[in-house]
Order: C-alpha cells, then structure tokens, then sequence
C-alpha cells in the first residue's frame, strides 16, 4: 500500500490544480460542539475555478495537520475575480494541536 503511495506522489502533479491564496482561516465549532470546522475564504482568480480543502495524509496524528487551498480549473477559463468560501468538517482529521491551512500565498497555524 504504502509503495502505491509512492507511486501516485512520483507521478506528474495535474496542470489544473494548484495551491491559491487565502485571505482568512478560522476554526469553527458546530452548535453541540461535536464537530468543528475549517472555514477558508479569499479571492479565487477566476470565476470558473472549483476551490477546495483538501487535509494532507498522515501515518500517526501530527500536533498541526495540514490543509491545503487548492484550485482546480476545467473547461473555460473566465478572466473575472470572484470570492471564495469553503468549508471542511475537520472533526476527524485534527492535529493534537490544530490545523495548518497551506495556500500559496501564506501558512497559518490555527489552534483547537
């Protein structure tokens, strides 16, 4: 299993997704306080792009697990800004400490 990991990350990384700039992170808890969530916002670069978390893989829970920005583009490209929100229920794949949101622009260390 862990050689077909391996393979997959030598593999070219698709031309269509990539990291992008964030403007805010924060942690959010559900009202019962079960569930907490990722909630990433910022400007995406074109209208056309599907924005989102995606947490990294880990073998044993680190103290901050890594959650990348990404943004994925098929078809049209459209020349026009526009906001993003996204949201990812981080319940499950929470550091002992918090989260790291990755994006291109920046690396923000929240904590639970």
């Amino acid at each position: 299993n862990m050689e077909l990991i391996e393979k997959l990350q030598a593999q070219p990384a698709s031309q269509s997704c990539r990291l992008i700039d964030f403007d805010k992170a924060d942690l959010r808890t559900e009202e019962g306080g079960k569930r907490m969530f990722l909630v990433v916002s910022g400007e995406k670069p074109t209208v056309s792009m599907r924005v989102e978390l995606r947490p990294l893989y880990y073998v044993m829970q680190p103290d901050y697990w890594g959650v990348e920005v990404v943004g994925c583009v098929s078809g049209i490209v459209l020349p026009a800004v526009a906001p993003y929100a996204e949201a990812l229920d981080v319940t499950h794949t929470m550091g002992k400490k918090g989260i790291e949101v990755l994006g291109a622009n920046k690396t923000v260390t929240l904590n639970k």
